[in-house]
């Protein structure tokens, strides 16, 4: 029985047959990294402001990346009902980190923008986290952690499917 490199699969290990074990790692280590990215993100979300839920530090993040966006847009992005976006976009709006303004193309929508003081904020974890993760993975060689980078971009395209 040879271990696998990464995976910490064994041939003939018991549990699903042979062909199974890659997709049962796979299963394990998504749910570890989930894991710990549930964690990780509500400490990032604390880092913007102690008041801030951890779901809505991806919202945030979405506005720094894309730039203003309709609350029915973003609701579908996160995966969340409109009132649940209101919700948490009503809670960002009284900590000062996102406005809305109307929309010029539909007069009846909204466009949600980061402010400059969320723009600053997420800027200052978003690298403080980049900062970690080289520190991190200074042993990786770069164009492994350019692999890791494509390989879960794919999983993420499959996966919103």
């Amino acid at each position: 029985m040879q271990e696998e490199a990464r995976g910490g699969v064994r041939d003939g290990d018991a549990g699903g047959g042979g062909a199974d074990q890659p997709f049962l790692a796979l299963e394990r280590e998504l749910t570890v990294l989930l894991r710990r990215a549930r964690a990780n993100q509500g400490e990032m979300a604390r880092e913007v402001h102690p008041g801030l839920e951890p779901a809505a530090y991806g919202l945030l993040i979405r506005l720094e990346e894309s730039g203003r966006q309709r609350t029915t847009d973003l609701a579908a992005y996160i995966g969340v009902g409109k009132a649940t976006m209101s919700r948490q976009l009503r809670a960002l709006e009284e900590l000062g980190l996102v406005g809305r303004e109307p929309d010029p193309a539909d007069g009846r929508a909204w466009l949600v923008a980061l402010t400059d003081e969320g723009r600053r904020r997420v800027g200052q974890v978003r690298e403080a986290r980049r900062r970690r993760y080289v520190s991190q993975l200074a042993h990786w060689d770069r164009r492994e952690v350019a692999e890791l980078a494509r390989l879960l971009h794919e999983l993420n395209a499959v996966m919103e499917k």
